[in-house]
């Protein structure tokens, strides 16, 4: 029997307040004492390549420094993961999880996994086997076609073909789905890269993601403080 993400229900993109209640989030995210086993490569010590005057780990520390263009990535990022969607959010993490891991980008993996294992009743179990086996995960035959897809834009946007889409088509998916299947696996792209090619910390404890995924905000209202204020 395969499922999807369950899911809290979907808002307005414009409602920075998470519409779930917090029984709707797994009370418990099954993380266990060490990160998931997924193989993300050799881990990077260097430390960041310029001076970013704060401690906060990856795309946090990044959102710090410049805030100029943290405000239309975290707005992107609430559109896409957060926004009004027949795809449930934990789904849409769950891509967002795939992407990076694929990429081989430990902070964005970390985080989105754990975004995606706390709306999850398989907890990282689901993640992992996801990151291990699409073909033998126990997700939909929609959410697969539509990670399958996801996976083709983080190889190369072009190997995208009209049976990967007429495949997401057939096991149900919109054009609206497929769609923002599409950019969140290309914005994640972007979102990898920007965090490893600055060679930003990413922590090892699962505690600082599974603190971070119990937020029941969107991500404007979590990461509100790094958006530029109005003069």
């Amino acid at each position: 029997m395969t499922t999807s993400v369950t899911h809290p229900a979907p808002r307005p993109a414009g409602d920075v307040a998470d519409a779930s209640a917090p029984e709707e989030i797994s009370s418990h995210l099954k993380w266990p004492q060490r990160p998931p086993s997924v193989s993300l490569g050799d881990r990077r010590d260097s430390g960041p390549h310029i001076a970013l005057g704060t401690n906060e780990p990856g795309i946090r520390a990044l959102f710090q420094y410049r805030p100029e263009t943290a405000h239309p990535l975290i707005l992107l990022s609430e559109v896409l993961l957060c926004g009004e969607s027949t795809l449930s959010r934990g789904d849409r993490e769950l891509i967002a999880a795939y992407v990076s891991a694929r990429n081989q980008c430990r902070f964005c993996f970390y985080t989105h996994a754990a975004f995606a294992a706390v709306r999850a009743p398989e907890g990282m179990t689901l993640v992992e086997q996801v990151c291990e086996d699409l073909d033998s995960a126990p997700v939909t035959a929609k959410l697969r076609a539509l990670l399958r897809i996801a996976g083709t834009v983080q190889q190369d946007g072009r190997q995208v073909t009209g049976e990967l889409v007429d495949a997401a088509r057939e096991a149900g998916a919109t054009d609206l789905e497929i769609h923002d299947t599409v950019l969140i696996a290309a914005a994640f792209c972007m979102y990898n890269r920007y965090v490893d090619g600055l060679a930003t910390f990413a922590p090892e404890d699962p505690a600082v993601y599974a603190a971070r995924a119990r937020m029941t905000g969107g991500y404007v209202a979590v990461n509100g403080e790094q958006l530029p204020r109005a003069s």
